[in-house]
C-alpha cells in the first residue's frame, strides 16, 4: 500500500495493461461456471453474467419470487423509516467509534450468519460476497493492491454488532434533505417518509447547493456510511478513490441510474470512475460457487 493516504492511483493505460497480465482459468463464478480458458488470451478479463444466482436478470426487483418479497418488504421499511433526523442521529451515534475493537478479518468472520435481506441476486452470506469480488478484482488488477482491500472491507461492517434492524444497514443508499430521485427502488414507498412533509426536502437541490459534494450531502445510514468513518478515523492509507468507494458503494441511483450528479464537485466525478470499475465486480461476481473461506 502507498504510504501517502492523499496519493489518489491513476487510472489509464497502465491500469488497463496490468489487469490481462495473469491466469484467470481457476476463477470460477458467472453462475457456477469457471471462466473459459480463452478469457486468459483474449484480454477481456472478468466475464460478467447476464444472470443471477435465481436465473433473473441482475437487480431485477420485480421477478417474482420468495426472495423478491423478502427484499420489497426490506425497501418499504427502509424508505419510511430513513429520514433526515435520523441519518444525523446514527452519524452523531456511530460517529464515537466505541462498539468494539477488532482486527478486519475478526470484523468479516461476522458477516457469517448475515444474509442481505435487500439484496435480489443472492442469498448467501455476506463474508461470501466480500471474498468473491475482491478475489475477483485480484485476478483483474493484481497490482491495485489498494482495491483489493477496498473490495474486501467494503461491506465488513454489515452486521453493524446485531444493535439495528436491516433497513439501517444495508441496501440501496440515497441522500436525504433534497427530493428521492424515482430512480430509487420501490420509490412508491417513498411516500409515508416524514421528510416528504417538509416543502424543501422536496425540491431537487433541496437544502445542498449545486455542485457542493456528495460530502456535504446527508446519506442514508447504513453499512457504507459507518465503514468510511471506520477506516478515515482509523488513519487509513486507503486513497480517496478506495474511502469513495467504500462510502457509495450502494448509491445506485448515482453510479447506476446517473440521479443527484447535480450535487457532485470535480473529486467526485475522478472518484467515480473508479467506483464504476469497482461496480462491475461488487455487483457480478455473485455467486452460489463459494469461496473457501479456510484458505
Amino acid at each position: 500500500m502507498d504510504d501517502d493516504p492523499h496519493q489518489q492511483p491513476e487510472l489509464g493505460i497502465q491500469v488497463e495493461d496490468q489487469r490481462h497480465q495473469h491466469d484467470v482459468k481457476e476463477l470460477v463464478l458467472d453462475g457456477g461456471f469457471p471462466v473459459p480458458d480463452k478469457k486468459a488470451v483474449s484480454g477481456d478479463g472478468f466475464d460478467a453474467p447476464e444472470i443471477n444466482s435465481f436465473g433473473y436478470s441482475f437487480r431485477d426487483y420485480h421477478a417474482e419470487s420468495e426472495r423478491q418479497k423478502t427484499v420489497e418488504e426490506f425497501y418499504r421499511q427502509q424508505h419510511i423509516n430513513q429520514t433526515y433526523d435520523f441519518v444525523k442521529k446514527m452519524r452523531e451515534e456511530y460517529s464515537k467509534l466505541d462498539k468494539a475493537v477488532m482486527s478486519i478479518w475478526e470484523c468479516c468472520e461476522l458477516l457469517n450468519e448475515v444474509v442481505d435481506d435487500s439484496d435480489p441476486d443472492l442469498d448467501e452470506p455476506q463474508i461470501q460476497h466480500l471474498l468473491q469480488s475482491a478475489e475477483a478484482i485480484r485476478k483483474d488488477y493484481p497490482n491495485e493492491d489498494w482495491l483489493h482491500l477496498t473490495a474486501l472491507i467494503h461491506g465488513s461492517s454489515s452486521s453493524q454488532f446485531g444493535e439495528l434492524p436491516q433497513w439501517a444497514v444495508v441496501g440501496d443508499t440515497f441522500p436525504l434533505g433534497c427530493a428521492f430521485d424515482e430512480s430509487n427502488v420501490h420509490h412508491k414507498y417513498f411516500k409515508e417518509n416524514l421528510d416528504t412533509k417538509n416543502p424543501v426536502y422536496g425540491t431537487k437541490n433541496g437544502i445542498y447547493k449545486e455542485g457542493c459534494g456528495l460530502d456535504n450531502v446527508m446519506i442514508s445510514w447504513g453499512h457504507d456510511d459507518y465503514m468510511y468513518l471506520v477506516a478515515k478515523e482509523n488513519g487509513t492509507t486507503l486513497p480517496p478513490a478506495g474511502l469513495f468507494i467504500i462510502r457509495y458503494h450502494s448509491f445506485y441511483p448515482l453510479h447506476k441510474a446517473g440521479a443527484y450528479t447535480h450535487l457532485m464537485n470535480k473529486e467526485d466525478q475522478e472518484n467515480l470512475k473508479w467506483l464504476h470499475i469497482f461496480n462491475k465486480y461488487d455487483l457480478y461476481s455473485k455467486s452460489k460457487v463459494l469461496v473457501d473461506v479456510d484458505a
